[in-house]
C-alpha cells in the first residue's frame, strides 16, 4: 500500500515537472508516517452527573451521591462522561539538519476500547496543528459513554469500580485503548494513515 501511494505521488510530480515536488511529497509522505500519539491520562469524569474525579474507592461517596448513582444503574443507564487526553509527538524537529516542519491532524478517527469491549467513537472538533519540536502536543478527546450499556451484566459494584479507575482520584488510561485512523494535512491535500492504528497509555504509536 504505501508502494503504490508512493508511486502515485512521484506520478504526479513527473507531471509537474518539478524536483522540488518530488522532494515535497517525499518529505509529505515520510512525515504522515512519522506522527505518533500516546495516551495522557483521563481527567473531568461525571458519572450519572456526579463528579468523581475525587474519589479513590466507593466508600468516599457521599450517601446522596452513592443513592444517585445505585438509582441510575437501576434504571438501566449509568452515563460517564470525560475527557480523554491524547499526547501526538512530532518527531520532525529539525534535528541533524533537517528541516522543523509543523503538522496539522485533521482528523483522528478514533473508537474506544474499555476493557478491550469496543464502546463509542467519534472524531475530533477541529484540526490541530503539531509542532516540530521535542514536547509531545495535548489532544483532548470528549467522551460520552453509557458503562451500563456495555458493562452492566458485570454488576454495579464492577462497574462503579470501573469507572472510578478511568476517571477517579486514582484513576489512568491503562484500560482504555483507541483505535484510531488519524488523517494529516500536507501541501499536497490531507492524506490518511495506511491502516488503522492502535494508541495506548505505554507507548507513543503510529510511526
Amino acid at each position: 500500500m504505501r508502494t503504490i501511494r508512493l508511486l502515485a505521488f512521484v506520478c504526479l510530480a513527473l507531471t509537474v515537472g518539478s524536483c522540488a515536488s518530488i522532494r515535497d511529497i517525499t518529505n509529505a509522505l515520510t512525515s504522515l508516517h512519522r506522527l505518533q500519539f500516546k495516551l495522557a491520562n483521563i481527567t473531568n469524569m461525571r458519572l450519572a452527573g456526579v463528579d468523581v474525579t475525587k474519589v479513590s474507592d466507593p466508600s468516599r461517596l457521599s450517601i446522596a451521591d452513592a443513592l444517585s448513582l445505585t438509582n441510575a444503574f437501576t434504571r438501566g443507564s449509568l452515563p460517564a462522561t470525560f475527557t480523554l487526553n491524547v499526547e501526538a509527538r512530532n518527531p520532525n524537529t529539525g534535528a541533524n539538519g533537517t528541516k522543523s516542519t509543523t503538522l496539522t491532524l485533521n482528523d483522528l478517527d478514533w473508537r474506544l476500547l474499555i476493557d478491550d469491549v469496543r464502546t463509542v467513537g467519534g472524531n475530533l472538533e477541529r484540526p490541530i496543528a503539531i509542532p516540530g519540536t521535542t514536547a509531545a502536543s495535548n489532544i483532548p478527546l470528549a467522551v460520552n459513554v453509557d458503562l451500563a450499556q456495555f458493562f452492566k451484566d458485570k454488576g454495579y459494584t464492577n462497574v462503579l469500580n470501573l469507572a472510578l479507575a478511568l476517571g477517579g482520584a486514582n484513576g489512568s488510561a491503562a484500560r482504555v485503548k483507541l483505535d484510531a485512523l488519524p488523517t494529516v494535512g500536507t501541501p499536497f491535500g490531507p492524506l490518511s494513515y495506511p491502516g488503522r492504528i492502535t494508541i495506548v497509555d505505554k507507548e507513543f504509536s503510529g510511526s
